[in-house]
């Protein structure tokens, strides 16, 4: 766990320096990137003062939250830093008067943005389960940030503008140009022809609207089939650094020969490199029972550090029980890794409990059990399927003769618990000695109760006299199992299912109900346990109802803001192209993770509580881009511009600012995508699902938010025709008068 944290809050610092390299070759001054950079150590320290307040601790979950923050909190300064710079490029010789005038301008967008983006981090902290306190700790710790972003943004950074920043210098000296000069210039020649490229891209697309609404229908139609197909999971497992074996040797084994089966394992476990210590418990097994016939080890790998990337828990699990099967002969050695959530079960495999509705024969219940084990086995998507149940234990029945006792004047429960205490100890009394009290047990040396031939020697009070227990007592030899489960009242056998390497725990949840369906006799059926049960339950309909949620409370501010219940269509119909990114990017990942030669070291990905925390947090982060270009596009449509070119020049003035902040946020991840060792599949998820969805939402919605703006602001004011701002001088008389002021 502290391996783990400490590799995310190394990832926490590479993402601040990335993100701060981001928006200085944007910005291209060292003061104006100062002032974005405040904004991150701002709202990260308020962030960790409310997490105090409020009981949240230092987690991965709190540090995940904080590493996609970093890019999200960022955005809000480079917005008032780029836009006092605009003020600034028309001829502003006032950086006061220019971060007020561009404040009136983005303090609306700035409080309509951070609104939405908490809308959407609010509804998920109250979602119930598992996943519920998930989403709860991250989607909080999100809200909080975001809220310490937008305070930043509206009161200290314009400060900092009026103070850092200087009038543009319209003058160029003979001076040489250093090289980071050139560099400045030949970055903003290629930006300024970039632009204009994409105004004549952008008025191409308002040209062909069909083109548009086929892309957004396309998007929508990918989308749901992606959710569809990619795998799902709940938690991907991690390399914790613990390794857990079960050994299961036939019935009836010793004492002394299961200590020196345990031995060997304990020697074959030695051998591996990748081992640091190991701890042999006798008598106990993880996934079994107890008794001489069980055992288990706990295996301790040494530090990341320490191991190379192909000593990854998974390769050491494959490579132990590869050597167990061929030198452990005499018992069943199991080994697997912990799971990822302590508390629903010592496996990180699917649990199962197959029942038996039927009430019928218990040897016949394990056949079916068997059959049922073999065809998950022939499935690829199951790796293995074990269980520790076994009918064949050698067991006594003792048939007392009723008759007998009731002759004799004995109760048969005077015969049980006088064997009860002969064999397995009874509580007699209580006995004070210094001070403390004792419990007094009775019970019979071992040498007394050794075979069968020690019956005669244990007697009943019959009467006045003692009689022998073997003339009320009959014995039969049988074979049963130690130990007999239920599960909802039925009789259950566990099995333990493990995914085979390549497929997810979704994938294999659903081959093991394929698999019921088709060989399961009526009567029989199964349920899951453990953290197979609650990701049956929570990746059900749930999730989906917190996704509507989210954008149900984006639609809503936005039809507040914008006093309209048609223009925030603009916004959310560019939503899916990022959300249909992440679906690719994680399953292009998935993809690769099937190559054999990168299998073990990439693992697979799936739509597990990391990808849907990603995707929570794409909706507010693409809808912040769409609100961008909607809202300047909007003040100059009240201007008095045509609907089409107020959509292509409002989209053209807010370009550079959404590419700085959406590159900011993806180079900012790029540590988390590429992660290895401790909690590398967790962060990869993360990283891939989010960089997916930001930068293909991006590249789609700076085309295609000016096409939807046209058409529902179109749509809009044959509803309600736009009412046109005042024309008089009362709000411009500030900047006439910096021009004529001496």
């Amino acid at each position: 766990m502290y391996a783990s944290i400490n590799s995310v809050i190394r990832t926490l610092i590479e993402a601040i320096l990335l993100v701060i390299v981001v928006v200085y070759v944007f910005l291209q001054d060292i003061k104006s990137t100062l002032i974005p950079t405040i904004s991150i150590f701002v709202s990260i320290i308020g962030t960790f003062a409310v997490m105090s307040m409020i009981g949240f601790s230092v987690n991965l979950l709190t540090l995940f939250a904080l590493v996609l923050a970093i890019g999200t909190v960022v955005d809000d300064a480079i917005v008032v830093v780029e836009g006092v710079h605009a003020k600034l490029d028309q001829g502003y010789k006032s950086s006061r008067e220019a971060s007020i005038d561009a404040m009136s301008e983005l303090g609306g967008a700035i409080v309509s943005i951070t609104l939405v983006m908490m809308s959407v981090f609010i509804p998920v902290s109250f979602m119930g389960g598992t996943a519920g306190t998930f989403y709860r700790q991250f989607g909080i710790t999100m809200a909080i940030s975001i809220g310490f972003s937008a305070l930043n943004a509206l009161t200290l950074s314009p400060a900092l503008c009026a103070i850092f920043l200087k009038p543009h210098d319209e003058g160029h000296g003979a001076k040489k140009m250093t090289r980071v000069e050139r560099f400045h210039t030949a970055f903003n020649a290629a930006y300024d022809s970039i632009l204009k490229k994409y105004k004549k891209h952008v008025v191409f697309f308002i040209h062909k609207k069909w083109l548009s609404f086929g892309l957004v229908a396309a998007s929508i139609i990918l989308l749901v089939f992606f959710m569809k197909v990619t795998p799902t999971g709940m938690v991907p497992n991690e390399d914790t650094g613990t390794i857990m074996g079960a050994v299961t040797l036939p019935p009836g084994t010793s004492q002394e020969r299961a200590m020196e089966i345990l031995n060997r394992v304990d020697s074959l476990v030695a051998a591996e490199p990748a081992v640091d210590s190991r701890t042999v418990i006798s008598g106990f097994g993880f996934i079994g029972g107890q008794g001489p016939s069980y055992g288990s080890i706990i295996i301790k790998l040494k530090d990341w550090e320490e191991r190379s990337m192909m000593q990854n828990s998974d390769i050491v699990v494959g490579t132990l029980f590869m050597r167990a099967q061929k030198i452990i002969k005499d018992a069943q050695v199991l080994f697997f890794a912990p799971p990822m959530i302590p508390g629903y079960s010592a496996s990180s495999d699917i649990e199962l409990n197959m029942q038996d509705k039927t009430g019928g024969d218990l040897n016949h219940f394990y056949d079916v059990v068997l059959d049922y084990m073999d065809a998950l086995k022939a499935r690829p998507e199951i790796n293995s399927a074990q269980t520790t149940f076994n009918p064949s234990f050698p067991q006594y029945m003792l048939d007392i003769d009723a008759a007998a006792c009731k002759k004799a004047g004995i109760s048969p429960s005077d015969i049980l618990t006088t064997m009860q205490g002969y064999f397995g100890g009874l509580y007699a009394s209580n006995f004070n000695r210094f001070g403390k009290m004792y419990r007094v047990m009775i019970q019979a040396e071992p040498e007394a109760t050794k075979n069968l031939e020690s019956l005669n020697s244990i007697k009943i009070r019959n009467g006045n006299e003692m009689a022998p227990i073997s003339q009320f007592v009959s014995v039969k030899k049988v074979y049963g199992p130690d130990v007999i489960g239920r599960f909802n009242l039925y009789t259950s056998i566990k099995v333990m299912v493990a995914p085979a390497s390549g497929y997810t725990s979704g994938q294999a949840l659903q081959a093991i109900a394929e698999v019921a369906k088709e060989n399961l006799p009526t009567g029989y059926g199964y349920e899951l346990g453990g953290m197979a049960r609650e990701e049956a339950s929570t990746s059900g309909s749930s999730t989906g109802i917190i996704f509507i949620l989210c954008f149900v409370f984006v639609y809503l501010l936005l039809s507040a803001q914008y006093e309209s219940y048609i223009l925030p269509l603009s916004v959310l119909l560019s939503v899916p192209f990022g959300l249909l990114g992440s679906f690719l990017f994680v399953n292009g990942f998935a993809a690769l993770g099937n190559i054999p030669a990168l299998k073990m070291i990439l693992g697979t990905m799936s739509n597990d509580i990391y990808m849907q925390i990603a995707l929570i947090m794409l909706m507010g982060l693409l809808a912040k881009n769409a609100i961008l270009i909607v809202e300047f596009a909007l003040d100059r449509r009240k201007q008095g511009m045509s609907i089409s070119w107020a959509a292509v020049l409002g989209a053209a003035a807010r370009l550079r600012p959404i590419l700085m902040t959406s590159l900011a946020m993806i180079v900012g991840l790029i540590p988390l995508m590429l992660a290895m060792g401790v909690g590398a599949h967790g962060n990869r998820t993360l990283g891939a699902s989010a960089i997916g969805g930001m930068l293909i939402g991006m590249i789609f919605q700076i085309f295609i938010v000016p096409v939807l703006f046209v058409v529902f602001q179109w749509l809009q004011e044959k509803f309600k025709p736009i009412e046109w701002e005042s024309v008089d001088n009362t709000e411009v008389e500030p900047e006439i008068e910096q021009y004529t002021r001496k």
